[in-house]
């Protein structure tokens, strides 16, 4: 798995440094498909690393030590917090966050576009860990459940969900034009939120912390993966309108 991935990286290393320039107009394209493509292909290495261990009974170990240290620090008042913090990572939490975004995009920025990709990245990134969990079939950890939960452990929903949700979020912030302060806010902001999404699960003892990383993981893949889908169709649109320009021009002085 490693060989290959060397060579596919290798491969779009040398096309990278042959077709493209900082001066060509695909240029912008052409590096975030390129970043994506590196953590896509990264992150399924670790992803099939965890899974084997996840699968091989290794991990025993490190989940058993990390579940008893985060929940030594159960109290009434953290039992509350984190049950709100899970619920940030909930269904109705998303399509409260996903109309405030799309009404700020829609009517401030004119901008449809990022409001589909939200929604699509989020609803299939739910339905490939459906997926994924019926695949692996492992079951929940064998401690008190402080919330209700119905679907297999691993990888962890929730922390896919908002590693998807909320760092797709980031990507957009990063593609509006927004005061430098509060784009930064709002990065730390999000990327707080799937920190403290991921480690409420293993707290409220309905994950191991090796489901959670590997809802991470998974995230980030899915993440990368669309940004490669989405840049690449943006940049097959550019190319249509730039060939239309031209054609046009030429009938022009034709």
């Amino acid at each position: 798995m490693v060989q290959v991935t060397k060579k596919y990286i290798n491969e779009f290393v040398d096309f990278f440094k042959k077709h493209v320039s900082r001066k060509h107009p695909d240029f912008p394209f052409y590096f975030l498909i390129f970043i994506a493509f590196l953590v896509f292909v990264l992150g399924i290495n670790l992803f099939v690393g965890l899974t084997e261990e996840v699968q091989g009974e290794t991990i025993g170990h490190f989940d058993d030590r990390v579940t008893d240290y985060v929940t030594s620090f159960r109290t009434p008042g953290l039992n509350n917090f984190f049950i709100f913090v899970t619920d940030l990572g909930d269904l109705y939490a998303y399509i409260t966050i996903t109309i405030i975004t799309g009404l700020f995009l829609f009517y401030k920025l004119k901008n449809k576009k990022f409001i589909l990709q939200l929604i699509g990245v989020v609803i299939l990134s739910f339905l490939v860990n459906l997926a994924l969990k019926e695949v692996f079939d492992r079951a929940r950890p064998a401690l008190e459940h402080m919330v209700v939960i119905k679907t297999l452990s691993y990888p962890s929903g929730h922390a896919m969900s908002a590693m998807s949700y909320y760092g797709f979020l980031i990507y957009i912030i990063f593609h509006i034009k927004m005061n430098k302060l509060l784009r930064g806010f709002l990065t730390v902001l999000f990327v707080t939120l799937i920190f403290f999404i991921g480690l409420s699960r293993i707290y409220l003892g309905v994950h191991f912390p090796s489901d959670v990383v590997g809802g991470f993981i998974g995230g980030l893949i899915w993440v990368a993966f669309c940004v490669v889908l989405f840049n690449i169709i943006d940049l097959l649109r550019q190319r249509k309108i730039r060939s239309r320009a031209e054609e046009e021009e030429n009938l022009e002085t034709g």
